[in-house]
């Protein structure tokens, strides 16, 4: 075999090697949790996070079948955090959704499926969650219009949780 066939093996060994990984581990996580009682909710947010490792460890594993040097490699990957660095300390509000949006995981009594109502001196508003990401909390209101709300905001102002969604 060509060398450039044995690097499109590799990467079709490493391509599906990631996708039966993702699925066994998202499998067990899901199974491990129900065990432990934890919301539906966050077990997606788990689910997200070990997703986007193991997909970061793809690519890296793809650069390496394809022939991206160590030394190079060592390159792109600082390259690439040092641009985040950059990015985060340039923009303190992303560094500051990222850490609501474990605080909010973790500490936070709002769940997806909550109602909540923000109360803001410009004006209160109130939706169901709908979504936590790593940067906003997605609300929908009564009228179905979308809220996105940065996550920093949520721990800053007061909210009142006026229902709960059970599973």
């Amino acid at each position: 075999m060509e060398k450039y066939e044995i690097q499109m093996l590799e990467t079709v060994v490493v391509i599906l090697g990631y996708l039966l990984t993702f699925f066994i581990i998202r499998k067990f996580i899901n199974n491990t949790l129900k065990q432990a009682h934890l919301q539906r909710s966050r077990r997606k947010i788990i689910i997200k996070a070990v997703h986007l490792f193991s997909f970061i460890i793809c690519i890296t594993l793809l650069f390496v079948v394809w022939g991206l040097d160590k030394k190079d490699l060592t390159l792109f990957i600082g390259t690439i955090l040092t641009s985040l660095g950059i990015a985060f300390f340039a923009q303190w509000s992303l560094l500051s959704n990222v850490t609501s949006s474990l605080l909010l995981f973790f500490y936070h009594p709002v769940k997806i499926g909550d109602t909540i109502r923000v109360i803001d001196k410009d004006g209160p508003f109130e939706g169901e969650v709908t979504d936590l990401t790593y940067f906003f909390v997605h609300l929908k209101t009564s009228a179905g219009d979308a809220i996105v709300v940065p996550n920093s905001l949520l721990m800053q102002k007061a909210i009142s949780v006026t229902g709960h969604f059970t599973e």
